[in-house]
């Protein structure tokens, strides 16, 4: 069994929209929205009037109204064509593929900084172990000597 139709309008201001369909989410379609309308109460089920018995009569068809244009003029319309997305343009492409390149520019060179600083770092650090072992060496030859001051002061 058919659902039974209800009647469903929306207004922009500028021109009123009714359609009979069974469902708000068949409304959506026939006006072409994916927002849900009804959730803001921008479209509402349609009371009684001209554009109700008009939607009626031609079910699934939207029935429009100018509110400030054509006033009172009631016809059949069909629903806004959906925008359809485009894919990105060559110059879009052509940018990217320059900051890709670019980016693999700078890992490079990045790449060649942090090389260049670990090896300066390894150079570094072998010279602090050097440094340690002479001041060590240096000390213990210190200790040595005052050692063998202290025993002579006995």
């Amino acid at each position: 069994m058919a659902r039974a139709l209800k009647v469903f309008s929306y207004s922009d201001g500028f021109h009123s929209w009714t359609v009979a369909t069974p469902s708000r989410a068949k409304a959506l379609e026939a006006w072409g929205v994916t927002r849900d309308l009804f959730k803001d109460g921008s479209a509402v089920e349609a009371p009684e009037g001209p554009d109700r018995e008009a939607a009626l009569k031609a079910p699934g068809e939207l029935i429009e109204r100018g509110l400030s244009v054509d006033i009172g003029r009631v016809e059949k319309t069909r629903a806004p064509k959906a925008e359809r997305r485009r894919g990105p343009s060559a110059k879009d492409r052509a940018r990217v593929e320059l900051l890709e390149e670019e980016l693999a520019e700078l890992d490079a060179a990045q790449a060649g900084q942090t090389k260049t600083l670990e090896a300066r770092r390894a150079e570094l650090e072998r010279e602090a172990e050097a440094l340690a072992r002479s001041q060590s060496k240096a000390r213990e030859a210190l200790k040595a000597k005052l050692k063998a001051a202290r025993a002579k002061l006995n």
